[in-house]
């Protein structure tokens, strides 16, 4: 088959994954079917279309499970059933079905670091006692005095332990309605060897596993001192919370339980660091066989940095063995169209200024710049993760009003970090009408008036718009894409990153001020319109010499 052949109908099964375009639905956010301001999963499957006719191939699905959203659904209180705020079982397995129809697979979350403070393992613990077995499935300790067992500190700012009735703390790597679990004990251990399967023979084609990293932890007394929390840390193993040896045991076990269907189920961890070597130890095909390569997230706009973390990413993968895998945006992060639009001097997750405002964005710059950048992470081999409204060119919303915030970092921080609605607010389906389409009884994080023109029905069918170019994209790209992992560099000058697929597909991105000479005698896709064969700045394109 020539790479401009069309693909058969039917895609390969297994190994699906190591090429696969993954869409992820914050489902509270997509869309809502019933009109009471949030997504759910019926939302989801009411517009199956448009991710089919987008080119997909997997829905990761966030978090859906029994939650009293004390971190927007990642405090399950229950791993094996639907909130009803979001739908019902029977809903999601017609969600898999219709889903199945279309070629497109399932991925949900499983989140295994902790659970809701509602679950009915936690409350059995605070009714049971200091030296239960109860308690035992979670982190208790005495403290020191009235100070807690040790320095350890919350993702979400302030220290990871809360003090229960009776004068023990509990540890929460993030809001206190969130306990840490303890992975030493093997009813934890099997708990969710069984999730895996409730979900697995549900249909489910996949799981991302969240913070893949934490599960085990150095327990032994006297609880080691953490060092200064800082996400920018590499991986090692030395940290008494972090990357722990023993958390590969974990998942050597469900890679066990992933063999047992047919075909083997997928897994991508979420381990949030700088990528290295230590890093695609979680991907090894004896493990979860992906890890979440956040590494383009911490580039700027700048060919030189985005070449050294796309080398590193693929020089490290080998070492393990296991897929690659490419972000730029998510429901954790700042949308990558205003997160290139800064400056290249200042931190690309640094989103707030000292004043604790957004910085001025200008929106043609970014768009110009997020279209680029998807077109060169599409172009690289390995599977692509996209979020949920990127193929629109949504922007980061910045201007939330305090009273609209619900993410959990905003009280724990003292009100001085707006934390991730930004990149949260709901989609707009439609120009005009309640919430743009989004549901009927408005939406449960306020929407800028003007999304109204970025909404799915305005972009349809229009030549040039974000929609148009992530679907021709997503569809070229099934056709261009090659089993190997190779990336053949080319140097075509200061500021341009360029290179070659084994299969003479040239992707070439365009960083600095001037427009550039492409030459090739193909053009197969641009984020922004040729001009006698010159590139503009803040662009990319495909090429293809043959």
């Amino acid at each position: 088959m020539t790479p401009f052949e069309a693909p058969s109908a039917a895609r390969p099964v297994v190994g699906w994954w190591r090429d696969a375009v993954v869409y992820e639905v914050y489902p509270r956010s997509f869309a809502d079917s019933n009109g009471d301001g949030v997504g759910d999963l019926e939302g989801v499957r009411h517009h199956l279309d448009h991710l089919d006719a987008l080119g997909i191939d997997a829905i990761w699905l966030s978090p859906f499970y029994m939650s009293p959203l004390a971190d927007g659904g990642y405090d399950v209180a229950d791993h094996r059933d639907v909130d009803p705020l979001l739908g019902t079982l029977d809903g999601f397995d017609a969600l898999v079905a219709d889903a199945h129809a279309r070629q497109i697979r399932i991925i949900v979350d499983i989140v295994a670091n902790h659970t809701s403070d509602r679950h009915p393992w936690f409350q059995d613990a605070l009714a049971a006692g200091r030296g239960s077995a109860a308690r035992d499935r979670y982190i208790f300790r005495d403290g020191d005095g009235e100070r807690p067992p040790s320095d350890w500190r919350s993702h979400f700012g302030g220290g990871a332990w809360q003090r229960v009735a009776d004068g023990q703390w509990y540890c929460h790597l993030f809001t206190r309605e969130q306990p840490d679990l303890n992975w030493d004990h093997d009813e934890v251990r099997q708990y969710f060897l069984d999730t895996l399967r409730f979900w697995a023979d549900r249909g489910v084609d996949g799981f991302r596993v969240d913070m893949a990293h934490t599960l085990v932890k150095d327990l032994a007394a006297p609880l080691r001192s953490q060092p200064d929390l800082d996400l920018h840390l590499p991986l090692d193993g030395s940290d008494p919370l972090y990357d722990r040896d023993g958390v590969h045991v974990v998942y050597e076990g469900w890679r066990r339980v992933f063999d047992e269907y047919d075909p083997p189920r997928a897994a991508v961890a979420e381990t949030w660091y700088p990528t290295n070597a230590r890093t695609y130890l979680y991907a090894r095909p004896s493990e979860l066989g992906q890890v979440f390569d956040f590494s383009l997230q911490q580039c700027a706009w700048d060919r030189d940095q985005f070449v050294a973390a796309i080398r590193r990413s693929l020089d490290d993968h080998r070492i393990a063995g296991g897929g690659l895998t490419w972000v730029l945006s998510s429901h954790d992060a700042v949308r990558h169209p205003s997160r290139l639009a800064l400056p290249v001097a200042v931190r690309p997750d640094a989103w707030l200024l000292s004043n604790g405002t957004a910085p001025h964005i200008d929106p043609q710059l970014a768009a110009r710049r997020g279209r680029a950048a998807t077109l060169m992470m599409l172009a690289l081999p390995g599977s692509a993760y996209l979020y949920q409204g990127e193929e629109l060119g949504l922007l980061e919303v910045a201007d939330l009003s305090p009273s609209s915030v619900h993410d959990p970092t905003w009280e724990r921080s003292g009100h001085t970090v707006r934390g991730r609605d930004g990149c949260r607010v709901p989609l707009p389906w439609t120009r005009a009408g309640t919430s743009f389409g989004f549901g009927a009884g408005g939406s449960w994080l306020p929407q800028p008036a003007t999304w109204g023109a970025c909404s799915v029905e305005a972009q349809t069918g229009v030549i040039g718009s974000s929609l148009e170019m992530y679907r021709a994209a997503l569809h070229l790209r099934r056709r261009l894409q090659v089993a190997d992992d190779e990336v053949e560099w080319q140097d075509s000058g200061v500021g341009i990153v360029h290179f070659r697929r084994a299969n003479g597909w040239e992707c070439i991105v365009n960083m600095t001020a001037e427009p550039v000479r492409v030459a090739a005698s193909q053009v197969l896709i641009s984020s922004r319109r040729l001009d006698g064969g010159l590139l503009p700045c803040d662009a990319a394109a495909w090429t293809h010499a043959g």
